[in-house]
């Protein structure tokens, strides 16, 4: 567990390192990496004696044989989130962006309405448009400086065209965990217009101390004909790249359409992603957790001191995850300036608020998912980049 360790991504393969200057204009030779989710740590040591068993043993087959695999899943939804889970209702995708996919695909038309809460995980608006559905954008609004949801507007919003809803429960990019109460108003919400909703759960392990995520299957017990749960081992264990994720459907209907899908589509799970799985819903995976969190709690207080003292600029009060969500409004600048200011004088990459939606135009995305002395040198470089504001 030693998350101070400097480990060299640069020419990898990894996105985060070395698509950040075509992306960006940051070098990686002297830049810092602070966008894409995905975290600058190793997993849990039992991940990658998995990994390693599997090499060692040499023959890559189909995967066969998933009664370990789920009740690996069943005993983590269990032990950490109070979730009791029907083996029958895992389905194993190519991670969530594809679950997402896989759910608009399923259960809506093309020209239908999915309703997002935004601003949200880009990838989302992403995948409704490329799959020619609309993005119905419910913005959220900002009370005692974090997210909350207005649900009269959108009420007033619905046409009756729409028919599947996403929540990102914790939120990203706000880092907002979601009360029990507003929970149930989303599920009152589906309810109210007919809606399928889809609840994609990805960070709920990485939650700050004090705070306390609430299942949407077990908060809201009486929509589970309408419920699909969305949970992956992908962000908690950085282990993104083996692109597997679970939806969970515990309505026999839903599950059969889904299903009936995933055959037509031929999808089966990898090999590489369920073993690793396998090993990271564990005990020890359990420990290894626990100390990320009090690691990126100390990561989160040091960028979040430093941002919050630049005059005219907010980080969102962050209950989840590891992105900061930084408004510069009250700086005074337009998206030209500071964005320089980041990238050309800090030499750091980070997401533009405006690829997440409606609400995000003012904001960035800032991943502090690495060594603490990245962060610190981060912290000095955005300190220095906008002294003249001092």
């Amino acid at each position: 567990m030693n998350f101070d360790e400097i480990i060299e991504r640069v020419g990898t393969h990894s996105a985060k390192w070395d698509q950040m200057e075509p992306l960006y204009g940051v070098s990686p030779k002297d830049g810092i990496s602070m966008w894409v989710a995905d975290m600058d740590f190793r997993p849990p040591a039992g991940v990658q004696r998995a990994v390693e068993k599997m090499a060692e043993h040499g023959v890559y087959g189909y995967f066969g044989g998933d009664q370990d695999y789920k009740g690996a899943i069943q005993w983590w939804m269990d032990n950490r989130h109070g979730w009791t889970v029907d083996a029958k209702a895992i389905m194993t995708t190519h991670g969530l962006v594809n679950g997402t996919g896989m759910c608009v695909d399923t259960y809506t038309n093309p020209g239908d309405g999915v309703v997002l809460f935004t601003p949200v995980y880009h990838a989302f608006a992403r995948t409704i448009r490329a799959a020619r559905r609309e993005v119905v954008e419910c913005p959220l609004v900002i009370e005692d400086g974090i997210y909350k949801m207005d649900f009269d507007a959108y009420d007033a919003q619905m046409t009756g065209n729409e028919k599947m809803v996403i929540l990102c429960s914790p939120h990203n990019p706000g880092g907002r965990v979601w009360t029990l109460e507003e929970l149930k108003s989303v599920a009152a919400f589906a309810k109210r217009h007919d809606l399928i909703l889809v609840s994609d759960e990805i960070h709920h392990d990485l939650v700050m101390p004090g705070n306390k995520h609430h299942v949407m299957a077990v908060a809201a017990p009486d929509i589970m004909d309408r419920l699909v749960m969305m949970t992956a081992t992908t962000k908690t264990f950085n282990i993104a790249g083996s692109h597997t994720g679970n939806v969970i459907i515990p309505d026999d209907t839903l599950r059969a359409k889904f299903s009936a899908r995933m055959m037509a589509l031929g999808i089966s799970g990898n090999s590489f992603g369920l073993e690793m799985t396998t090993a990271a819903y564990s005990p020890e995976g359990a420990e290894w957790v626990d100390a990320l969190v009090e690691y990126l709690d100390g990561n989160r207080r040091l960028l979040d001191e430093a941002l919050n003292a630049i005059p005219g600029v907010t980080s969102m009060p962050m209950e989840s995850t590891y992105l900061a969500w930084v408004d510069f409004s009250g700086t005074g600048m337009d998206q030209s300036e500071y964005k320089k200011r980041i990238e050309q004088d800090a030499r750091i990459a980070a997401n533009h608020g405006e690829t997440f939606g409606k609400g995000g135009e003012t904001f960035m995305r800032f991943n502090f998912a690495t060594p603490r002395a990245r962060v610190a040198e981060a912290a000095e470089r955005l300190k220095a980049a906008f002294g003249d504001l001092q």
